[in-house]
């Protein structure tokens, strides 16, 4: 498959109004091939949020290249769908009115997109509830509304920073069916951040570990497990060796930097190590 994400060394860093500096990100380097659905784990503060936003353009850097679909990134992405924290949905907009407020702001025929709105509702189990506004919705469909907005321009790639992480564990687990249900029907190119390594490893063809701060990728894990997939594969063994290995691997991101080109055995799972801290 086509890599479509490439980032090299990648440095960010921030100045304070006092002027102290702050090293957010430290030579980072990840690739994402087309239709691969990548998560980012790391400790809380590592820079997970910043990388998303640096790959959608929202933010600049000072070292290394960030390059989608072969062009350098510099200014916010066309063909990108970005899903947030919160729902962030307008409260004066019914359910259907904010799943086009992206068409609007790009000043298309928004009946032009109104049957593909519907369909996108439907496809995440909100028929019915177009007309709803957002206060009339729980947690968990508000966020399927807004991760409908992000579809609704057809976007080649999902960025999704953490969109589950305020749910309950019951809402949660029936957003992560929903996100793969979505996912297997549109095949978009997913870079999905969270803290939560159970759910890093449910969801990802690859799971990408990040250290502490400044952050920078320590080790990337090829998740073996097949699709489609659903909560009882949490119960198996090799689920659970999958997530040992990559909570191992962030327990150790505290200490000065070592490379190591090796093959390591961690948890019974057969691991290669990209770059580790010790």
């Amino acid at each position: 498959m086509e890599k479509i994400i490439n980032i090299k060394n990648l440095e960010k860093r921030y100045t304070s109004l006092t002027g102290n500096v702050t090293t957010a990100l430290s030579d980072v380097t990840l690739d994402v091939r087309e239709g691969e659905f990548v998560t980012v784990v790391g400790p809380s503060g590592c820079g997970k949020s910043t990388l998303l936003r640096i790959i959608a353009g929202l933010l600049p850097y000072e070292k290394g290249t960030v390059t989608v679909r072969g062009q350098e990134v510099k200014n916010p992405v066309d063909g990108i769908g970005m899903v947030f924290q919160t729902p962030a949905l307008l409260p004066w907009r019914k359910v259907l009115q904010n799943v086009l407020l992206p068409i609007e702001i790009m000043k298309e025929d928004e009946k032009k997109y109104r049957k593909k709105a519907l369909e996108l509702l439907e496809l995440a189990g909100l028929k019915g509830f177009e007309d709803r506004y957002p206060f009339e919705l729980s947690g968990g469909m508000q966020q399927r509304v807004s991760i409908c907005r992000a579809l609704i321009h057809d976007p080649p790639i999902l960025l999704m920073d953490e969109p589950f992480g305020a749910l309950d564990a019951m809402t949660r687990d029936e957003m992560n069916l929903e996100l793969l249900r979505i996912w297997d029907e549109k095949r978009k190119t997913v870079v999905f951040v969270t803290h939560s390594i159970p759910e890093a490893v449910f969801l990802a063809d690859r799971v990408a570990v990040m250290s502490c701060t400044p952050g920078t990728v320590i080790s990337e894990e090829d998740i073996d497990i097949g699709r489609p997939r659903d909560l009882r594969v949490r119960t198996t063994r090799k689920f659970s060796e999958y997530v040992e290995l990559i909570r191992r691997k962030i327990g150790r991101s505290t200490g000065p930097t070592k490379k190591d080109d090796t093959l390591e055995k961690d948890a019974g799972v057969t691991s290669k190590k990209i770059q580790t801290f010790e």
